[in-house]
């Protein structure tokens, strides 16, 4: 390929990507807005019904904690009487919510691939192999992972999320959030301390991801086969592998997003035929930009880095 065609590719490239980025930092504020609001023409009532859910679940958690430590003889009421307030506080939280998106696509995409391609939605080819491994480290993480899945499929079905499945970043975010809320009440600090003495962030199911992914270490291409992998692994392997978020890669498996996709493939090392392959399971309809077999990984991972998805707000 000749520079003029490559630096035409690119700025086909760059040009989508650009889009895609509006449409990611446009949706957070109107999501945060209709979660407020109650109008949902933009996004699926089941999107909307899910994250509120969530958000709810995690207030309903912090405040349980709280009741606790104010030996409240009813802590259901305890809870309710301050639970609007503080999932208000959850709801106008972007990345709470950006959050929660990306666990909801990620969960509702696991479905359809299970249903539609045969990938299980927890036990994985490659997480069969694993759990299998002589090594008894592996074997052990593998069925941690097993686990950890087979939970998050089941909090995704109850429209719940665990605090003690929040990155670090958040659960400190919640701890915060909290504090603000019952600012005058000494159970509130109370609680907070309590559940930073239980949190454990590599316990996890995001964090059993990563040390699962990290130990394949040479072998971790294996990782980035969606058949073989699974969403979830696969998930974790490509935002580390194309050095994204893990949530906005989970964006880009979604429809409009599919230059950030293929970049994040091609910067990972994979080749066009794996980028091909890749794309059958996750945008059967979409076919590469004419060029793109022609992209170096370097080039791609610039694109990516480039990348302000968050600039809009």
């Amino acid at each position: 390929m000749t520079d003029q065609a490559a630096e035409a590719v690119e700025q086909v490239l760059r040009d989508e990507l650009g889009r895609g980025d509006a449409m990611i930092a446009t949706s957070r504020p109107i999501l945060r807005h209709l979660l407020a609001n109650d109008d949902h023409a933009l996004f699926s009532d089941e999107m909307i019904a899910r994250i509120r859910s969530m958000m709810n679940h995690v207030a309903a958690q912090l405040l349980f904690a709280q009741a606790a430590a104010a030996d409240a003889l009813d802590r259901a009421r305890y809870a309710a009487e301050r639970q609007d307030a503080l999932a208000q506080a959850l709801f106008g939280d972007t990345d709470f919510l950006t959050h929660a998106h990306a666990l909801t696509l990620e969960a509702q995409l696991t479905e359809r691939l299970q249903g539609r391609s045969g990938i299980d939605a927890v036990l994985t080819p490659l997480v069969q192999e694993l759990a299998a491994a002589k090594e008894i480290d592996v074997a052990g993480l593998a069925m941690a992972v097993l686990a950890a899945q087979a939970r998050f499929m089941q909090h995704h079905r109850r429209m719940e999320l665990p605090l003690g499945e929040l990155p670090g970043d958040l659960f400190h975010r919640a701890l915060q959030l909290l504090r603000s809320q019952g600012e005058d009440d000494p159970a509130a600090g109370q609680a907070t301390e309590q559940l930073r003495d239980r949190y454990e962030e590599g316990a996890g199911r995001l964090g059993l991801l990563a040390r699962l992914v990290m130990t394949l270490g040479q072998k971790a291409a294996r990782a980035l086969a969606i058949d073989h992998a699974g969403v979830a692994i696969f998930a974790t392997a490509l935002a580390m592998a194309s050095g994204q978020e893990r949530g906005l890669t989970v964006l880009s498996f979604a429809d409009r997003q599919f230059v950030r996709l293929a970049l994040a493939l091609r910067a990972a090392g994979l080749k066009q035929q794996a980028v091909e392959e890749q794309f059958l399971y996750l945008h059967p309809e979409i076919a590469l930009p004419n060029g793109f077999d022609g992209m170096r990984a370097d080039r791609a991972a610039a694109l990516l880095a480039s990348s302000r998805p968050e600039a809009a707000f």
